[in-house]
């Protein structure tokens, strides 16, 4: 018989697992990783159709994107540089990218298994709690490597057109930090934060309280 179990922890484990995949899909997918120095367009047209002086805007260049204002449009075009793996800037980014893209596939494995906790609790005698919680962690130390190994790749050609001659591995040059820089590192804490927490969860879906209720019969079981 399918017992559905629902307690606070269990439930903000299941949340904050989804959070942190979906974080760090989005921070991979975009172009926000480092923000190019202000540069102006050489020509913008007015609104009567005459051109004048560029506005300042900065270039944006991630892991496989970039976002650039191409000469005589007016709008910021964003798409990939790198059509091909072997294109990405660096070998270093290639294997940034392979570090990262293990690690969410892993997170996102168990966003997707955490939402049936509520009905199974174990797979192959095992806790799905702590299952989910390895793979957790294993997925950290994949995104900690791809985070570290990320800066070694910004002495590429690419990034120098982005932030400058000065940029160099672990220096950013005229650049800064973007946002899926950011949010990528956040990801990274809170799926540890997760793996430390399925632990939590899994003594809340087998406290005392829980086996009370399910020898009374009960199939749907909420505990705060």
């Amino acid at each position: 018989m399918c017992h559905v179990i629902v307690t606070c922890r269990s439930m903000l484990w299941t949340l904050l697992s989804i959070v942190a995949a979906f974080g760090e899909l989005i921070a991979f997918m975009s172009t926000d990783w480092l923000v190019g120095f202000p540069r102006a367009s050489n020509a913008v047209f007015g609104p009567h159709g005459t051109p004048t002086a560029g506005e300042a805007y900065r270039p944006t260049l991630g892991i496989y994107g970039r976002c650039i204002k191409p000469h005589l449009q007016r709008g910021i075009l964003c798409g990939p540089y790198a059509v091909h793996f072997g294109e990405i800037a660096s070998g270093f980014w290639q294997a940034t990218s392979i570090f990262l893209a293990a690690g969410i596939l892993l997170l996102c494995a168990v966003a997707f298994i955490s939402v049936f906790t509520m009905c199974f609790q174990s797979i192959m005698k095992k806790s799905i709690f702590n299952v989910c919680g390895l793979l957790q962690g294993i997925a950290g130390l994949f995104l900690i490597l791809g985070l570290m190994l990320y800066p070694a790749g910004w002495g590429s050609d690419k990034v120098q057109l982005y932030c400058g001659p000065d940029a160099a591995p672990y220096r950013a040059g005229l650049c800064s930090m973007g946002w899926a820089f950011y949010t990528a590192m956040g990801g990274t804490v809170l799926t540890f934060v997760c793996a430390v927490f399925s632990a939590q969860a899994e003594i809340a879906t087998s406290s005392d309280k829980v086996q009370e209720e399910i020898e009374e019969g009960k199939s749907l079981i909420c505990l705060l």
